[in-house]
């Protein structure tokens, strides 16, 4: 039986059970053998018994609903992970970036990078420029390891990344990006992303550097906070400013900012510049950006259109170049063409 047809069912019980109290009510009263409040009584007792079983009916009703979630959650459960770990790991030393010949697509008739190579030593900062969809985003998600290339390699410290633990890769390489994903936790697991190793201590000196330690006092429960999924109760800067908090306190030797201070308000991004300025001291970082203006901390330029380079090189050097396309854009100012 359906849970339409068992609602159906239910519902015409109970009608036929008041028409049948109606009935011998009726008939009792009219012989004497009960009052009129008798007759009253049996049809609110009729009436407390109704509405519990309209509940179990609506229960009832959700049953298939609830065993097909059931079953997705198995589904889920059951799902490994698509970029396997490595047996034989090895561990890169200076973080220098490089990538040889690389192609990669989502879909299969569409590439999104195609034939990638550059390099970026330890120690310098590279700004990446393109145009919305050229493949700046994906280049990011390469060197995370969050997918593989379909040809070529990215390297890091000389090592390919499919060679690198991926517990010792998210250690050593951390990433902000414009949306920061907050969990359903308190403001310390948020932080911390439940590392139970990280001390509180570590934690108050990590938002005081970022001047966040006055938005910690002003919260109710201080670190013990609960914040919801989604991060309601957080300004859009608020959260971003976790995210760069996350990353401060795991200490990667590589720093990938993509679009980090796009969503952010004059006054709280003034407070992420500072913070910036000290996540990248003595790290090789990746700036990706659609604004020049933050690209003046950076050492090295790469433009990549429709997921090739197209100018790779100084920033001071293709700022100096008349005919460089870097050195275009500064002229005209004309920043809507990376959008």
């Amino acid at each position: 039986m359906t849970s339409s047809g068992a609602w159906q069912m239910s519902l015409g019980v109970l009608e036929l059970g008041n028409v049948v109290a109606m009935w011998i009510g009726a008939y009792l009263f009219l012989s004497g053998s009960v009052t009129i409040g008798t007759v009253y009584l049996v049809f609110h007792y009729l009436r407390l018994v109704k509405f519990p079983l309209l509940d179990i009916s609506a229960e009832i009703q959700n049953l298939p609903q609830a065993r097909a979630a059931v079953q997705r959650i198995r589904e889920l459960f059951d799902v490994g992970p698509t970029l396997p770990d490595t047996d034989d790991a090895r561990s890169p030393g200076e973080l220098s970036v490089e990538f040889k010949g690389v192609s990669f697509s989502y879909l299969p008739e569409r590439s999104v990078l195609k034939d990638l190579s550059f390099e970026l030593r330890p120690g310098r900062v590279l700004g990446v420029l393109g145009r919305m969809g050229s493949g700046k985003t994906t280049l990011s998600r390469l060197v995370f390891r969050l997918c593989d290339t379909d040809r070529g390699v990215v390297q890091l410290g000389g090592v390919d990344v499919r060679e690198i633990r991926l517990d010792e890769l998210r250690r050593r390489v951390g990433m902000v990006t414009q949306d920061a994903q907050l969990f359903n936790a308190s403001v310390r697991d948020n932080l911390t992303l439940f590392d139970n190793s990280i001390d509180d201590g570590r934690i108050v000196r990590c938002l005081d550097d970022l001047g966040q330690e006055p938005w910690l006092r002003l919260l109710p429960e201080g670190l013990d906070t609960v914040l919801t999924a989604g991060g309601d109760q957080l300004s859009a800067g608020e959260g971003q400013l976790v995210a760069f908090a996350r990353v401060f306190l795991r200490d990667p030797d590589l720093v990938i900012l993509d679009e980090a201070s796009s969503r952010l308000d004059p006054a709280t991004e003034s407070v992420v510049e500072r913070a910036v300025d000290s996540l990248l001291e003595g790290r090789t970082a990746i700036i990706i950006a659609h604004q020049l203006a933050t690209l003046e901390r950076v050492d090295d330029i790469l433009i990549i259109d429709d997921g090739r380079v197209v100018e790779h090189g100084s920033r001071e050097a293709l700022a100096a170049a008349e005919t460089s396309r870097y050195s275009g854009l500064l002229r005209t100012g004309m920043e809507e063409v990376l959008s």
